[in-house]
């Protein structure tokens, strides 16, 4: 190979090599910035194709897309100097690139950390102006609201970042703590427990006593109706015997002898010592009845 053609092949490497050094490119979803020997010249480069001076220029590329920050979970005290572990999370992106830059050399991971200090400062903040029962559940909601909205200008200011949204995912208790309220709360729903039971037997006695009382009731009066119909019924059966007796006593009188004469003769006994002029053979001896 002739001096002339490696000179060439050379040239044409440095070309490539400098064309590759002086072409970049930002997408849409990343936000950039143009240095100059380390200073900042174009804070907000728009998205598409660029040249720059090699070895001059150099390009710092950031996601301009929202992240998320999630605080490692930090004890905080309450009003009532009691502890609440705290887990909270956080929404950012990207708002000031030259800020951004100064502030955090362009690494994310710093940027993350920064702002997960200022979140957990305030949350503390907040949280040591309330109650264990406000934080939990009662202003929950305004607590983040009036978090963001303190540290929104903040970070703004000092991180050139937009401040999303801050959430808290998880509020709990202590682990010796957790025990001695389940504890707690263990022995007043017992107590609770107890109380509906005995509430439930009082009530289930007295629902028990009604229903024996109505029944002693219900009985004595079907008792009591029993014995006047039967009375009744007795009543006009006698009556019915009477006026049949008075039509005819002679024959009521017969009747009433056949029925006896049926009544000793259905044994199994053939003696029978009566004396001879017994009543009881009175219409044997004459079907008239005459004595």
């Amino acid at each position: 190979m002739s001096n002339r053609n490696l000179t060439v092949m050379i040239l044409i490497a440095l070309v490539v090599f400098v064309g590759s050094r002086s072409i970049y490119v930002i997408k849409e979803t990343e936000r950039g910035v143009l240095l100059k020997f380390g200073e900042v010249v174009n804070p907000n480069i728009q998205p598409g194709l660029h040249f720059k001076v090699p070895f001059v220029n150099n390009v710092r590329k950031f996601d301009g897309r929202v992240l998320t920050v999630d605080s490692q979970p930090e004890p905080f005290f309450t009003q009532e100097k009691k502890a609440l572990i705290v887990d909270s999370y956080a929404k950012f992106k990207v708002s000031d690139t030259q800020k951004f830059y100064t502030a955090t050399n362009g690494e994310e991971a710093r940027a993350m950390g920064l702002l997960a200090q200022r979140i957990n400062d305030g949350l503390r903040n907040e949280v040591a102006v309330r109650t264990i029962q406000e934080v939990v559940s009662g202003e929950r909601d305004q607590l983040m609201l009036r978090l963001a909205d303190s540290l929104r200008d903040v970070v703004n200011a000092e991180l050139g970042v937009e401040l999303v949204d801050v959430r808290v995912k998880q509020i709990d208790l202590p682990r010796d703590v957790s025990e001695s309220v389940y504890q707690r709360m263990n022995a007043e729903r017992e107590k609770e427990a107890r109380e509906h039971r005995a509430q439930g037997q009082e009530l289930a006695e007295g629902i028990r006593a009604a229903a024996d009382r109505e029944v002693t009731v219900i009985a004595a009066n079907a008792y009591r109706d029993a014995q006047l119909v039967r009375g009744e019924g007795d009543a006009i059966a006698t009556n019915t015997y009477a006026e049949a007796f008075n039509r005819d006593p002679e024959f009521y009188s017969f009747t009433r002898s056949l029925k006896a004469y049926q009544e000793a003769f259905q044994g199994q006994g053939d003696v029978l010592l009566l004396q001879p002029d017994s009543e009881f053979f009175r219409y044997l001896k004459d079907s008239s009845g005459g004595k």
